[in-house]
């Protein structure tokens, strides 16, 4: 297998923040930087292969930019093609020569189930003089759905619900979903025979191990039943004896033959996104810091730590002195607590907003890349120095809404959600945090 990615150059930062750009318009001019940095129409096109000479070219695919990957390559090939795609709900894209379908996420729906019985169909029965490009990104375990012999897909809803509640992080949760799936984990490439396949993936874990997005349908698993076994247990998640009968006697480990003629190419990621966003700050005069591009763990301890070191930078001009933009991304977990609505980019958003508590000078954005920050319609919110005086004019405590898990609601009162629709990309989650030198 050949994994290759793509790099995005850096640049310096210019002298000053310009005063004719408000705080609120530099963190939108970066998010904007980032989203189109990860747009499929972009980044797809330079790693097309080159068509086959005599066979058929079959186009498959899931994830949230599944569609908008299909829309590139229809546009850019050059030859006979026909496919199916699958993505989530609302977030399809007219093609012509490509079906797209949709389907549920985060929890698989029957639709999903048929998309993939009808994808194995597609590339079944092709043979050595045939290419199926595979086009793959972020929310493709859910929507690309095939419970293995002898599961319900009720039974795999509810173990994907359970590791959604316990916040399971999405390696531990694909892990799981692999073994107990008939076409991930590389099964989808067992059953295109002997065919070329190309797989272009735009990755939302972090990492960036193809293999783990979407649960690698074309990929050979790397990871064991027991393994999946062990995350259920740790979590206390209980599941019917039959499921933990099929993952204690399965024993298939590597679904796929490693074959020299098949490509991986990971296109997209979420360093990319951070990249041209710290590109789009230093034009606008600000120092940028990329602290990391997968980071984990609870949304409400990343807001924090971010806290911590934008005040570092407010206060003391350290790691380096402002005006700064502090960036970073990688997904991190909401465990749920209370009833309350929320994602957890605003969970981040409401945390740092407590840490930050009304220090002058301090304003951030954070957003899901696909729009779509957990099951609401905004991508994210924003935070301004008088996020918290605001709130408690309205009568809103932080604290509560942070016990509740309700953050969407606070800063829907507050009119400082962040709506996009869906991008139709997804490289996860993008933070951002500018720290100025002024006093407003």
């Amino acid at each position: 297998m050949n994994t290759t990615a793509y790099k995005i150059q850096f640049k310096k930062a210019q002298t000053a923040m310009p005063a004719s750009i408000t705080p609120e318009e530099c963190l939108n001019a970066v998010f904007a930087a980032a989203l189109s940095a990860v747009d499929p129409l972009i980044v797809v096109p330079p790693f097309l292969p080159v068509p086959p000479l005599n066979g058929r070219t079959v186009v498959v695919g899931a994830g949230k930019a599944a569609s908008r990957m299909a829309q590139a390559v229809e546009a850019n090939w050059n030859g006979e093609l026909h496919g199916l795609v699958v993505t989530r709900y609302g977030h399809g894209a007219g093609c012509r020569r490509i079906e797209v379908v949709e389907a549920g996420h985060p929890v698989p729906d029957e639709a999903g189930v048929d998309a993939a019985r009808r994808i194995l169909d597609l590339v079944s029965g092709l043979g050595s003089d045939d290419l199926v490009l595979c086009l793959i990104s972020g929310g493709g375990s859910s929507l690309l759905t095939m419970p293995a012999p002898g599961i319900t897909l009720e039974e795999k809803r509810a173990v994907n619900r359970a590791l959604l509640l316990k916040g399971a992080p999405i390696s531990e949760m694909n892990c799981v979903r692999r073994h107990l799936s008939a076409i991930k984990g590389g099964r989808l490439a067992d059953a295109c025979g002997a065919a070329r396949i190309v797989t272009l993936v735009i990755s939302d874990v972090p990492g960036d191990n193809p293999a783990v997005v979407a649960s690698g349908p074309t990929i050979a698993d790397s990871t064991t039943p027991a393994e999946a076994l062990t995350i259920l247990d740790r979590y206390g998640i209980v599941v019917p004896e039959h499921v933990r009968t099929l993952l204690r006697e399965s024993c298939r480990r590597d679904v796929v033959t490693p074959n020299p003629a098949n490509r991986v190419v990971v296109i997209a990621t979420a360093q990319h996104a951070l990249e041209a966003a710290a590109n789009k700050a230093a034009e606008l005069g600000l120092a940028p810091v990329i602290l990391s591009n997968r980071i984990e763990g609870e949304a409400r301890d990343v807001g924090v730590v971010h806290a911590a070191i934008a005040m570092q930078i407010r206060d003391f001009g350290q790691p380096v002195a402002g005006p700064a933009l502090l960036l970073s991304g990688g997904e991190t977990t909401v465990s749920l607590r209370g009833n309350g609505r929320g994602g957890r980019n605003v969970e981040f958003l409401l945390s740092l907003a407590a840490g930050l508590d009304g220090r002058s000078g301090i304003y951030a954005l954070a957003c899901d890349t696909d729009g779509i920050d957990g099951s609401e319609e905004n991508a994210g919110a924003l935070i301004r120095p008088a996020t918290l005086v605001r709130a408690r004019a309205l009568g809103l405590d932080a604290a509560e809404y942070l016990a509740n898990n309700d953050a969407y609601s606070f800063f829907d009162r507050l009119g400082d959600l962040v709506v996009t629709g869906p991008t139709r990309t997804n490289v996860n989650d993008f933070r951002a945090v500018l720290v100025t030198t002024d006093d407003i």
